[in-house]
């Protein structure tokens, strides 16, 4: 019983104990509201990336091109300005941009007009020069090398894809390819072009505007497109260093003028032509390109090759078809000494021609 009395007196002591303290403690420490604050600063974001600094620098240069033929619009394109002087802007843009064309218009990115002058073009190499009134020039752009840029780079292009109501697009790609080669149909056949390849978007409208890297240097001239149903993203520039090696003869008007040595070719595997021309090939040979005829007085009478004998290789390099001879060929001047190695009569023979130019200039 006497357990009892002292445990209940223990709660009844602890209960006292802890209103008291309540009370005693909300008198003297009475609650306050705490705020909690933060502080919110503004953050700018930009885009690691963003090629605002190189576009300006070229945006102004590039320039709408619409050909006319008999007062009717036949063709537009790009291209964009590479040098002025007193008098005049200078602009560059492709061979097929102009090629047929009484009349050029070159429209500047502020919407103003002028009519142009061609003063030189090159289908082989598809570049064009033109001059305009230097109070339409609103930039110069800058030019680059082809040779310092490597497969990733980032790069972009300028252009106006469709016409005048899309001009200055801008579109963004990488560099996918160097040194490719492709073929291209020209009046006088088939010719392979050394080329880069982006998957920067190119489309009709394109073709003569600048392919740019990220320092806002124009490093190629958009050319072609390859178009087909189950390829996408392949478009091709030519090299810049390609461009500028021409510019100066055709600003001057001249011809540019490539060798020759004088005979006409057919592919090895070109069976029913080959033997409509009386010549029979072994069947071990499987490149190379035949001699179906040499003019006389040619480079090739010189060096001897005849009629039949099939050219294998020009300075080591080995030959495929007609079109990458003329590729090959056309990388020396006229002036230059090249070695031929051919077949006739089951030999390998060597050859020198001294190369020259077109027989009828």
């Amino acid at each position: 019983m006497k357990n009892k009395i002292i445990y209940v007196v223990t709660i009844i002591l602890s209960l006292t104990i802890g209103v008291t303290g309540t009370i005693v403690t909300l008198h003297y420490f009475p609650m306050t509201e705490k705020t909690l604050e933060k502080t919110v600063n503004e953050v700018s974001i930009s885009e690691s990336d963003s090629l605002k600094t190189a576009i300006d620098k070229i945006y102004d240069s590039v320039v709408l091109i619409e050909t006319y033929k008999n007062n009717r619009q036949i063709s537009s394109g790009t291209g964009f300005v590479y040098k002025k002087d007193e008098n005049n802007g200078y602009i560059i843009t492709n061979h097929h941009v102009i090629d047929g064309a009484t009349t050029v218009k070159v429209t500047n990115i502020n919407g103003e007009t002028v009519e142009a002058k061609v003063l030189g073009s090159d289908e082989y190499a598809d570049i064009a020069v033109l001059s305009v009134d230097k109070s339409s020039i609103l930039q110069v752009a800058q030019i680059g090398k082809s040779t310092d840029s490597n497969i990733g780079d980032t790069l972009f292009t300028i252009g106006s894809p469709l016409g005048s109501d899309y001009m200055g697009t801008v579109t963004k790609g990488i560099l996918s390819g160097k040194e490719r080669t492709v073929s291209v149909s020209l009046s006088s056949g088939s010719f392979l072009m050394e080329v880069l390849q982006t998957d920067a978007a190119i489309n009709p409208g394109n073709s003569g505007g600048p392919l740019v890297n990220i320092n806002g240097e124009v490093i190629g001239v958009n050319s072609i497109k390859l178009v087909q149903d189950e390829i996408e993203g392949m478009g091709f520039a030519i090299p810049i260093e390609m461009v500028m090696a021409s510019v100066d003869r055709l600003e001057k008007g001249e011809k540019i003028v490539r060798p020759v040595i004088g005979v006409e070719l057919l592919d090895v595997d070109n069976a029913y032509y080959l033997y409509r021309n009386g010549i029979t090939l072994d069947n071990s040979i499987d490149s190379g390109v035949a001699i179906v005829n040499v003019q006389e007085n040619s480079p090739a009478a010189a060096s001897g090759l005849q009629k039949g004998d099939v050219i294998l290789e020009v300075e080591g390099t080995q030959i495929k078809n007609v079109a990458y001879f003329r590729f090959v060929l056309y990388k020396y001047s006229v002036g230059d000494k090249i070695k031929i190695k051919y077949y006739r009569n089951n030999e390998i023979l060597e050859t020198e021609i001294n190369l020259t130019k077109g027989l009828d200039e």
